[in-house]
C-alpha cells in the first residue's frame, strides 16, 4: 500500500480560499511521486467571499468551505473533523488567505489568531506521532497556535508575518520562493510559495521540494 498524505483545504481561490496553483502543484507531486492522498476541508461558511476579478468583497453572498474546496479536490473531498492521523502518514497545508480568514482568524487578529478546533485536533494527531506537517505560503503563520512555540518556519521575508510568527513563539527563517526550511526534530517542512513567487514555475520548485522532503522524513 502507497504512503498516503491529507491535504486540509481553506476555499478554492487565493483571496477568500486556498491558492489554486500552490493546490495543484501540492497534488501533481504527490501524484509523481506515487503517493496516495485525501483533501480535507472544513464545513463552515466563509468569513467572506471575494470577486477575484475586482479584488473586492462580494456584498450579501456566502459560500460554503467544504463546498467550494471540492471544486479543487474535483469532489473527491471529506469534512476536516473525519480526518484522522492514524489513517495517514503526513499532511500538507497548501496557502491562500482561506488559511488566514477560515482555518483562522489571523487577517483579523494577527498575532492573537485562534485556529478553528477542527483543524487543531486534527494536526495534534501528526504531531504526536512524528507524522510529517507541511505548510507553505501563508499557513505556517498558524504553527506556533497549532504545535506549540520553538519551531523552524519560513513564510519567505514578509516582516509582518514573520514578526506575528515570533510574537507567538515561533522561529521565523527568512528563505528565498525555491527553497525549504526543515525543522527536523518536529518534522515540519514550509516554503514561501506565493508569499514571494512571481511566476508558477518559482512556486513550483520550492513547493516540488516540499514534498519530496515529506516523502523523505515519512521513511524516516
Amino acid at each position: 500500500m502507497s504512503k498516503q498524505v491529507a491535504v486540509v483545504l481553506s476555499g478554492c481561490g487565493v483571496q477568500d480560499g486556498s491558492e489554486i496553483y500552490e493546490t495543484t502543484l501540492t497534488l501533481l507531486r504527490l501524484d509523481q511521486l506515487g503517493l496516495g492522498y485525501r483533501c480535507f476541508a472544513p464545513d463552515i461558511e466563509q468569513h467572506q467571499v471575494i470577486d477575484h476579478r475586482q479584488g473586492v468583497p462580494v456584498e450579501g453572498e456566502t459560500r460554503n468551505v467544504l463546498t467550494e474546496s471540492a471544486r479543487l479536490a474535483r469532489g473527491e473531498i471529506s469534512s476536516l473533523d473525519e480526518l484522522e492521523a492514524e489513517a495517514f502518514d503526513a499532511v500538507i497545508l497548501p496557502g491562500g488567505f482561506g488559511v488566514a480568514k477560515n482555518l483562522s482568524d489571523f487577517a483579523l487578529a494577527g498575532d492573537g489568531l485562534q485556529v478553528i478546533e477542527a483543524l487543531t485536533e486534527a494536526l495534534a494527531g501528526f504531531h504526536e506521532a512524528r507524522k510529517p506537517i507541511g505548510l507553505m505560503c501563508i499557513s505556517p503563520v498558524l504553527v506556533p497556535r497549532l504545535l506549540g512555540p520553538g519551531i523552524a518556519v519560513t513564510v519567505g521575508s514578509d516582516p509582518g508575518v514573520a514578526g506575528a510568527i515570533s510574537a507567538m513563539g515561533g522561529l521565523h527563517r527568512s528563505c528565498g520562493v525555491e527553497d525549504i526550511v526543515l525543522d527536523f526534530e518536529n518534522r515540519v517542512v514550509t516554503t514561501p510559495a506565493y508569499m514571494l513567487a512571481t511566476r508558477i514555475s518559482e512556486a513550483a520548485t520550492g513547493i516540488f521540494k516540499l514534498v519530496d522532503r515529506i516523502d523523505e522524513l515519512m521513511d524516516l
